[in-house]
């Protein structure tokens, strides 16, 4: 039975506000759910580096070199004949696979052809290259070193009570590596049958949810489980070896994360009115610095790496935009065409900086590090990841229908006369004035705000004469009173910076999409 701690609920609630995007189609939309999906932990066995391995072998094992490989052929064949002994034991078969298959469609058939719903659906058995030792001459005497080479590779795939359809990938020779897969909605829907809540899934998504409350509950559960324990476990089901004393016990980190954010709206109508002008706006709108924002970085001098932004509008079943910062990757697609999901996938955490009490001074402090692999930092890749899909999600609320965007604008054209003094207007037409509003919209800004200077830099970067500038900061200055009072600015207290408010992020975005999408010629 897996625990359920109630530790970080603080964490969990400070999460869970409307988000803008879900407030503005709060009519086409029926319910919101945040969960987990493809989670991969992987374990490794002590032996970290050659000099190690070598060292182990000679002084532990008490082992000619020569001889260890031969050893761990009679290792490799005793993982081998526990597997069969398993797949014998429950009735399933235990199958060898030649070239390339698809595990994941020989399973499904397995499991609508012998009607599973819970247990072992077979054991398989394929050649992959892995990570493993080899003998090598060295000066006095051979070396075992690492590399790369083909061995058996076994696939435990299951119906798990608790975790739905799951497998266990264990590496039968050296260094023996163990991977785990599970789905975080699998798990989800076991959860809620076990609780007798309704719902509808199909395939990884649920297309209906009785209560999305409790269901929202529930999924914030799942990082607070025991999974070092339940790692353990499985692990020694299906690893014999670990009961002998020179393996020692596997240290599990994170290798994937995948984690969702279904908006589910209320009919595939509603959706299909609205996606294709969220895939327009989220490739052509969306820069790299909006990207490292969504993902709790800025963009500076330093940064070694790629943003990529890759759109496909004729993918089946449905279109995706996928932004790639590195080996991280924020995706947004429609799921059976009523769900529309944006999802953060992590596979290299350090790239995110978190909190930590680390020692420092000879004190324990809360500092800022990167992301560790550590599978207690399950919680940490939570926050970072419904972080960047909340904002990602805010940065399409400027999405709109056309007739009200033109509403908008013509709103913004008319003089506003508030304390007495009259505030000119906006042309949505000029480029001094689309160009004013993209600066002030610029991701870089969504985290802390902005200063007068910062977007003068942005619009007049050759500007550094003493005199002009005092100028275009006296100008600036009175745009921003003039955007103050229509509500689309806002002041930081306390401080000389402003933000874009709701309202603002909404009808300057409309601005700025409709200039750049034909609007410019009527300049």
């Amino acid at each position: 039975m897996m625990v359920v701690y109630s530790k970080r609920r603080h964490e969990v609630n400070a999460m869970q506000s409307v988000n803008r995007f879900v407030a503005k189609f709060a009519s086409l939309i029926v319910t919101t759910l945040s969960c987990f999906d493809r989670v991969i932990f992987k374990g490794h066995l002590p032996f970290g580096d050659a000099p190690h391995l070598n060292s182990f072998v000679d002084y532990q094992l008490k082992m000619l070199r020569k001889d260890f490989l031969p050893w761990l052929e009679q290792q490799s064949q005793r993982l081998v004949a526990h597997a069969q002994q398993i797949a014998q034991r429950q009735n399933r078969p235990y199958l060898y696979l030649q070239g390339k298959q698809r595990k994941e469609k020989l399973i499904q058939d397995l499991i609508r052809r012998d009607k599973l719903s819970e247990g072992l659906v077979a054991v398989l058995c394929a050649m992959e290259t892995c990570r493993t030792i080899k003998l090598k001459h060295a000066q006095g005497r051979p070396e075992l070193t690492f590399t790369y080479r083909p061995q058996r590779v076994l696939y435990y795939y299951r119906l798990d009570p608790q975790f739905g359809l799951m497998y266990l990938r264990l590496q039968t020779w050296f260094p023996y590596t163990l991977q785990v897969y599970v789905n975080g909605h699998d798990w989800l829907a076991r959860q809620m049958a076990r609780r007798k809540l309704g719902f509808i899934q199909c395939d990884n998504a649920f297309t209906q949810l009785d209560n999305p409350q409790q269901a929202q509950q529930i999924a914030d559960e799942f990082i607070s489980l025991d999974w070092r324990g339940q790692l353990d476990r499985w692990a020694r089901e299906i690893n014999p070896l670990l009961k002998d004393d020179w393996l020692g016990s596997y240290y599990w980190v994170i290798d994937q994360a995948e984690y969702s954010t279904d908006v589910l709206f209320a009919s595939r109508q509603k959706l299909a009115g609205l996606y294709p002008r969220l895939l327009d706006h989220a490739t052509v709108h969306l820069s790299a610095a909006d990207i490292l924002t969504f993902l709790g970085r800025k963009l500076h001098g330093n940064f070694q790496g790629e943003v990529l932004t890759d759109c496909k509008k004729d993918r089946a079943p449905g279109a995706r935009v996928k932004h790639r910062v590195k080996n991280n990757w924020l995706k947004m697609y429609d799921k059976f065409g009523q769900i529309l999901r944006i999802e953060t996938v992590i596979n290299q955490p350090r790239e995110f900086r978190v909190r930590r009490r680390r020692a420092r001074n000879g004190r324990q402090q809360m500092v800022w590090c990167p992301m560790n692999k550590g599978v207690a930092n399950l919680y940490q890749y939570r926050r970072v990841a419904h972080a960047a899909n909340e904002r990602y999600l805010t940065a399409l609320s400027v999405v709109d229908n056309p007739t009200v965007a033109y509403r908008q604008v013509e709103h913004l054209a008319r003089p506003k006369v508030a304390g007495g003094r009259s505030y000119a207007g906006f042309n949505p037409a000029r480029r001094e004035h689309a160009e004013l509003f993209r600066a002030l919209l610029d991701g870089k800004h969504q985290i802390n705000g902005f200063r007068n200077a910062d977007i003068r830099r942005a619009l007049y970067p050759n500007v550094q004469a003493a005199q002009s500038c005092h100028r275009l900061r006296a100008h600036l200055g009175r745009v921003f009173r003039q955007l103050h009072v229509r509500g689309l600015l806002a002041k930081v207290p306390r401080t000389r910076r402003w933000r874009v408010t709701p309202h603002g992020q909404q009808s300057l975005g409309t601005v700025v999409r409709l200039y750049y999408h034909g609007l410019a010629t009527a300049a």
